[in-house]
């Protein structure tokens, strides 16, 4: 794209929209060979070429070449501005180098850049999805310390934190157990004119909710229907694995409602109803429901069919949990390990001993590798049971395979 015949070389603002359609087609390998070629020309390089190049680079996953293009920028005394650190930042925070996040983050800021309302949101979700390690929460720690200021230049330049921002922030609190500096900032958010979402609301229930704190996280749910705040598939599942957790089966009472209001019910929440009757000794109650969701043709995973098939077992309902286990295969479902190793053990300890044979033949077939902790059970039953010369056999069963 040199001059000839007298026309005059393409500037800048002809090399960037090129270097941009291309890098919108998908075709990063000739957007960097006409970058290259723009260096040559001597074609100055503004903020805007590079940003553009880095942001592509970001999108792709190509981070190290991204990073590269970020310092031969610096080194040619074109100064990366808030959009340049922003891509950066969003690049690494998809593929979860929290680390990189904040140093970009740390980088941006010291250049006297303040970071705008997407940066800082982007930042704080990066840090917070890691917030349980040491390292991300002192991070938290310092960078909580700069919001004070970090608000002030919002408004400075004109920009407000939204529900987001604070959200991050909320949520970056529940994560390193300050749960009374998470309702400060809900505070906040009241004296800033800003109603907290869905988001807001489950975040802090579920904090509650983890850290036994069942009746707040319910009060919370109670401000949050008040408030006319839907909750979601997501906020219920919170809430029902809350109360089955703190022993109150009133949570299949709170799933009625859930159906009733309309809110979808997920593959995740059928488990939790099902995990919490079980584990509260309502294996009745949670048998019913199984039934009734098989009439309704709910399609429920392996996992459930095999707390179902184990909760069968425990109050003598054997022949239902045979059929079960024998749909499970008829249904498009396949056994696992879990499967075959629960069944194994019920028939063990009900002295079933041929059966448990079989349905270990069953396993070997399938391809389940049976655990370390099911092979131990087999053999310390037989022995109690008084049969050696079976447990015997099964050891050195074992030793032959690459299980033990």
């Amino acid at each position: 794209m040199a001059k000839e015949g007298g026309l005059r070389s393409p500037d800048v603002v002809t090399y960037s929209t090129v270097i941009h359609g291309f890098f919108k087609e998908g075709k990063i390998g000739k957007a960097c060979t006409l970058f290259h070629e723009m260096m040559q020309q001597g074609v100055e390089l503004d903020v805007v070429t590079y940003s553009s190049i880095i942001d592509a680079l970001c999108k792709d996953g190509a981070m190290g070449k991204a990073e590269l293009f970020l310092w031969q920028m610096v080194d040619n005394g074109v100064r990366p501005d808030k959009v340049t650190y922003t891509v950066m930042i969003h690049g690494y925070s998809t593929l979860g180098q929290w680390k990189k996040v904040t140093q970009m983050f740390r980088e941006m800021t010291s250049r006297g850049l303040v970071p705008n309302t997407v940066t800082w949101n982007l930042f704080m979700a990066s840090l917070c999805k890691h917030g349980r390690s040491k390292e991300a929460a002192d991070t938290f720690y310092s960078m909580v310390a700069i919001w004070s200021r970090i608000l002030f230049c919002f408004t400075e330049i004109g920009e407000s934190p939204d529900v987001t921002t604070f959200t991050s922030l909320i949520d970056g609190y529940c994560l390193v157990g300050e749960m009374e500096k998470a309702l400060r900032v809900l505070d906040d958010m009241a004296s800033a004119g800003i109603e907290p979402n869905v988001v807001t609301y489950g975040t802090l229930v579920d904090d509650y909710c983890r850290s036994g704190r069942i009746d707040d996280g319910l009060m919370l749910f109670r401000e949050m229907l008040h408030k006319r705040v839907e909750p979601t598939t997501v906020t219920y599942n919170i809430i029902l694995n809350g109360l089955f957790h703190a022993g109150r089966t009133v949570a299949a009472k709170m799933f009625h409602e859930m159906i009733k209001s309309g809110i979808t019910v997920s593959i995740s929440t059928y488990r939790i109803i099902h995990g919490g009757l079980c584990r509260n000794s309502h294996a009745d109650e949670a048998i019913t429901l199984f039934q009734k969701l098989g009439a309704m043709d709910v399609k429920l995973d392996v996992t459930i069919l095999n707390t179902m098939i184990n909760e069968m077992f425990k109050v003598q309902r054997r022949e239902e949990a045979n059929d079960l286990f024998a749909a499970i295969s008829a249904s498009g479902l396949v056994p696992n390990a879990s499967t075959y190793g629960k069944n194994i053990q019920n028939l063990l300890e009900e002295g079933s001993l041929e059966e448990a044979d079989d349905m270990f033949s069953s396993m070997e077939k399938s391809g389940c590798a049976p655990s370390s902790c099911l092979l131990n059970f087999i053999i310390r039953t037989l022995l109690e049971k008084g049969e050696i010369v079976k447990a015997g056999n099964y050891l050195y069963s074992y030793k032959k395979h690459t299980w033990w």
